[in-house]
């Protein structure tokens, strides 16, 4: 019997993904851990492995599909010897009763000819009008379709729909040609958008008024080129989005004086040279975060409906710049973890981020994030809470500016950071006394290594 292989979800925020590329085809004998394709996710490319043994029977889903549902079965792997079963019936055609067998039964002879009269059997007779309700009564529901209630789905098959989205015809005002009443392809076609609104108007019961859909985009006539959105641009729009909708953020912005924290990067990076360690601003930057957050534990939180999570240690989501879009690789335990082990983790793993090879676990958790554009001259953003987060640092870039240094007005190095908090678990007061913290620790940096 095959076994069915489905796709699996790779990620914990995975809904759907590409088939990029078959590693196998049909026929290979595969074995437990043999890879068989690379599948891209909303965030990487990765290997997936067998955990069967067998032979591929048939790959269901072709290499470069976009858009395959999580469990969607994409080959069928058989055992030695076995072959693929024969693709599935239409399920209404399987359940279908058979049409009952005339029987004969001792014909009569006629006794003016002497010939035998053939005559069906008689519990196979029925009359006429009996025998054409059945199929006038399976007729109706097709031919007028009551209209749907608000909520009611809509048995519809997957081309229809995609038809009636791009021909705008609301599939809840159609009769379906279909077993069961489905709509089809044929009901879609003959539909006319303007007049899809007319059945539902003369239901017997109230309807609430259909959201209008967003009108497409028109784009000018100017010469132009259109790219598709990526697994990972699909995401980081849907994740955004119910961000700013659902997270009140607030915003609290402290500037910083960087001189003391730059003279001490210079100093380590001239001891770890010969260990081929450079430190960036940015690793300090991660550190001084995870030490702000251990000693303010009421920022490195997570919001629930029912309680509020509390963490005992700070692991520091990083945005990384990559081809397709932002990604957060995560430094754990970045508050104990020593200045040397978070540079050298951070180059890792941002390069593998920006050639699509990190790991669900490298991704995922943190309980802060940080966010860096002062390489780009940046000197203040607002950036948005990567929920379930409670909150987000965003770092500009460090620049001379006049500053009062001992009662004297001076030049010094000032960064201005902005820390964006969840206000459902975060209040103004502590998410001031976490900038505050952070502060002192960029000023005062060797407090960050005690």
């Amino acid at each position: 019997m095959s076994i069915e292989i489905k796709m699996p979800a790779l990620s914990p925020t995975m809904e759907e993904g590409t088939l990029a590329k078959w590693l196998v085809k049909e026929g290979d004998s595969v074995k437990a851990g043999d890879l068989m394709a690379e599948i891209e996710t909303d965030k990487a490319t990765m290997e997936f492995e067998a955990v069967d043994e067998g032979v591929v029977g048939k790959l269901v889903v072709p290499e470069g599909t976009d858009g395959v549902k999580v469990g969607t079965v994409i080959m069928l792997l058989d055992g030695e010897g076995e072959e693929s079963a024969p693709a599935k019936k239409d399920a209404a055609a399987e359940t279908a009763a058979p049409a009952p067998k005339k029987e004969q039964v001792d014909a009569p002879v006629d006794r003016e000819t002497g010939e035998k009269v053939s005559v069906e059997n008689p519990e196979n007779k029925r009359p006429a009008a009996e025998a054409q309700a059945p199929v006038q009564a399976s007729a109706q529901p097709q031919a007028a379709a009551a209209p749907r209630r608000d909520g009611e789905r809509v048995k519809a098959s997957p081309l229809a729909r995609r038809i009636a989205a791009e021909k705008g015809v609301d599939l809840a005002t159609l009769a379906g040609s279909g077993p069961n009443g489905r709509i089809v392809k044929a009901d879609v076609e003959g539909a006319q958008p303007a007049a899809a609104a007319a059945p539902s108007q003369a239901a017997s019961w109230p309807t609430a008024a259909p959201a209008a859909a967003p009108a497409p985009a028109q784009i000018p006539d100017i010469p132009h080129q259109t790219t598709k959105l990526s697994n990972m641009r699909k995401t980081i729009a849907r994740r955004l989005t119910e961000s700013k909708q659902q997270v009140p953020h607030i915003y609290l912005t402290v500037d910083v004086r960087l001189d003391k924290l730059l003279k001490l990067r210079a100093e380590l990076n001239e001891s770890l040279g010969a260990r081929g360690v450079k430190l960036s601003v940015n690793d300090l930057m991660i550190k001084a975060l995870a030490a702000a957050l251990v000693q303010v534990p009421k920022c490195n939180v997570m919001y629930t409906p029912n309680e509020l999570v509390t963490f005992k240690r700070a692991d520091i989501s990083v945005a990384v710049s990559t081809p397709e879009g932002l990604i957060t690789p995560v430094i754990t335990e970045a508050d104990t973890a020593s200045l040397s082990s978070i540079s050298t983790r951070m180059k890792d793993l941002a390069a593998r981020a920006r050639d699509k090879k990190l790991k669900p676990e490298e991704f995922t958790g943190g309980t802060a994030s940080l966010s860096n554009m002062g390489m780009y001259g940046i000197k203040q953003f607002e950036a948005v809470i990567n929920p379930p987060q409670g909150m987000i640092l965003a770092v500009g870039a460090g620049e001379k500016r006049p500053y009062v240094i001992d009662d004297a007005l001076g030049i010094a190095t000032v960064m201005s950071a902005t820390g964006s908090f969840d206000h459902r678990a975060i209040d103004g007061s502590d998410g001031a006394e976490l900038m505050q913290a952070f502060k002192a620790l960029c000023e005062n940096p060797l407090g960050m290594l005690a």
